[in-house]
């Protein structure tokens, strides 16, 4: 398969990716909305995988090399506005869900944390800061990606050599390489700390539900159900996730840094990255509807309701 068949295979396949993870996430999205309409103080889990399902959507919306070439012609604006807002976004949304992710594992593991543990003390500071830690997260990144705005030009703009061409309608031009550097570093430092983070979050979850199952069984060591128990579906549910995650980014970070420093484009391994990246972003909103019996009951509901309209 030479290169260009395989360039329209990925790109078909981002394509299908981001049909299904659009309306996954805009269903959690409408979902967490109507929940916060009808509850005056919406609970921070709540927030928290409403804001995620938000930054999705604009992920997968923002994502320039996939835009349709007439929209993107049609919009009132310079192609580098075009590019340097559109890009920009991304990134910043890119940032945003790997921030709102370990915010969303580091409120799990203190909401399961047993009460003598500390972590179970920070959860009440914790829950009551968390549109404060949402409005930090968003001044870092919109910080971090700021080089974007400066650097970004539309690839159409020949007038300039030796840029690195980043999507099909979209380049960097060449940045000093003290400010490449320190953007670099403070961006992979960021990336690194919040997946460790989360991931040992997701360690320590998992080892509070085994201990838990492991007592359950002794409490009810009778005749157990052979049916899988509700830790081991709850471990299991936090151990793809999490792992999913770290895997996805890691493959991500590796593959964005590497194009970075040695200021080199292939348009297969930019279509592969574009699909690392955003298969995180379609597969969380699927975890979280399966997890969330109010989903399924409120789809269920939607579903008998169309039914019943059908049938009259």
């Amino acid at each position: 398969m030479n290169t260009l068949s395989t360039y329209l295979v990925l790109k078909n396949a981002f394509f299908f990716q981001a049909a299904i993870g659009l309306s996954a996430n805009i269903l959690c999205l409408f979902f967490h909305i109507f929940s916060f309409l009808q509850h005056h103080k919406p609970k921070p889990h709540d927030l928290i995988s409403c804001h995620l399902a938000f930054i999705h959507v604009l992920m997968f919306l923002t994502a320039v090399d996939v835009l349709p070439p007439n929209l993107l012609e049609s919009l009132p604006f310079e192609n580098d506005f075009k590019c340097k807002s559109l890009f920009y976004i991304n990134r910043v949304m890119r940032g945003l869900s790997i921030c709102t992710t370990c915010l969303l594992s580091v409120h799990q593991a203190s909401t399961i944390s047993p009460r003598n543990f500390r972590l179970a003390r920070f959860k009440h500071k914790f829950t009551n800061n968390i549109v404060s830690v949402i409005c930090l997260f968003w001044s870092l990144n919109l910080s971090l990606s700021s080089n974007i705005m400066l650097f970004t030009v539309a690839s159409s703009n020949m007038s300039q050599t030796n840029l690195l061409q980043m999507t099909k309608y979209c380049s960097l031009s060449p940045m000093n390489s003290i400010i490449r550097g320190v953007f670099f570093t403070l961006t992979i430092s960021r990336d690194f700390l919040l997946v460790g983070i989360t991931l040992l979050s997701g360690m320590y979850m998992v080892i509070l539900l085994f201990r838990h199952q492991r007592r359950s069984q002794h409490l009810h060591s009778t005749s157990l159900s052979p049916r899988s128990s509700p830790e081991k579906k709850a471990t299991q549910t936090i151990l793809l996730l999490v792992s999913f995650f770290v895997v996805m980014y890691s493959v991500d970070i590796i593959i964005s840094s590497s194009s970075t420093l040695l200021w080199m484009y292939n348009p297969v391994i930019l279509n592969v990255q574009i699909l690392v990246v955003n298969a995180y972003a379609t597969i969380a909103p699927f975890v979280q509807i399966n997890s969330d019996k109010r989903i399924g009951d409120t789809l269920e509901n939607m579903q008998s309701v169309c039914c019943q309209l059908l049938t009259s």
